[in-house]
């Protein structure tokens, strides 16, 4: 077994909930490969002399029944002698995000970085998608309150979320005769200027959100999240219910045409959610759903990480 010095950027770890965290199970499963594990938040990060160093702390995993991370004494790392620094840190994708990229991108010759912060920031899980045209809903991205009129005109039921939202965040669904449109818009351009995105609503939500899991552009398994009565979301932390499926021949098709390009920049572990026969995002910042897909399929998703990423050493 390899012996690797792995920092988690990530956020603090009071915030995480340990019952379906990913990058919890992603650490312990590094615990028991004995390998030496550090934490540091995103604000930690510093640029010294053109050498990137973290104000971390040694990571502590807590083996007993009761589910816990402990900090250990803290200490300043060079991440270019880590051998690998994961970056699983929650969005918002924003300008703090972005620059997080920058910073990382210093030490890639040397250490590495999981997901490729180059491919993190060329890769905005919402515009990501329209790359595969061929598998998303109806979809506007725009500015343009006339657009955004002329395309519910078109399609009737949509939906509206912010183009660089997530968890749900956000999320409105407008049918035909609803009057909140142009309130809707105001209140959005009145804290951003970004773009919004637009989507033709599928019915097919009711029935569930798949989160597929891919390792290195290949689908390791898949839950579905099935939203709660009145709520358009599936989002676990609004009160989805996660249960298993299975990947039908819609899903296979979809990571197939993914699966080069998530390789090709580097998005080494991503999460995709597909809506009846829709792809809808491309999650490649902090993608979550391991520890569901373990209780349901019975397998060790964290494992097949490790050992896929130990190849790429």
């Amino acid at each position: 077994m390899m012996s690797l010095s792995v920092a988690i950027q990530m956020d603090p770890v009071e915030s995480i909930d340990l019952q379906c965290d990913s990058t919890y199970l992603i650490a312990l499963e590094a615990k028991k490969r004995n390998y030496r594990l550090f934490h540091y938040t995103p604000s930690s990060l510093s640029l010294r002399n053109n050498k990137l160093i973290a104000r971390a702390n040694v990571l502590r995993i807590n083996y007993n029944n009761h589910k816990n991370i402990l900090l250990g004494e803290q200490t300043y790392i060079d991440l270019e002698d880590m051998d690998i620094v994961l970056m699983r840190q929650d969005p918002p994708f924003n300008m703090s995000y972005i620059t997080a990229t920058y910073l990382l991108e210093k030490i890639t010759n040397k250490t590495l970085v999981i997901n490729d912060p180059t491919g993190v920031r060329n890769s905005p899980e919402k515009l990501l998608v329209t790359n595969f045209k061929d598998f998303i809903p109806s979809t506007l991205i725009s500015s343009d309150f006339n657009e955004i009129k002329n395309f519910r005109s078109l399609y009737k039921d949509i939906i509206v979320k912010p183009l660089y939202g997530n968890g749900g965040s956000g999320v409105f669904h407008l049918t035909a005769d609803d009057e909140n449109l142009s309130s809707l818009i105001e209140f959005f351009t009145s804290f951003s200027q970004e773009p919004l995105i637009v989507q033709e609503y599928i019915p097919e939500v009711r029935l569930g959100d798949k989160r597929i899991i891919l390792i290195d552009g290949h689908p390791i398994g898949a839950i579905n999240r099935i939203p709660p009565k009145g709520e358009a979301r599936s989002n676990m932390h609004v009160g989805g219910q996660a249960e298993k499926i299975e990947l039908n021949d819609v899903d296979k098709s979809i990571c197939e045409a993914i699966g080069d390009e998530l390789r090709n920049r580097g998005l080494f572990f991503a999460g995709i959610d597909v809506i009846g026969n829709f792809l809808t995002e491309i999650n490649v910042t902090s993608p979550t759903g391991i520890q569901e897909i373990n209780r349901f399929d019975g397998i060790q998703v964290e494992k097949l990480f490790w050992n896929n990423l130990e190849k790429k050493i």
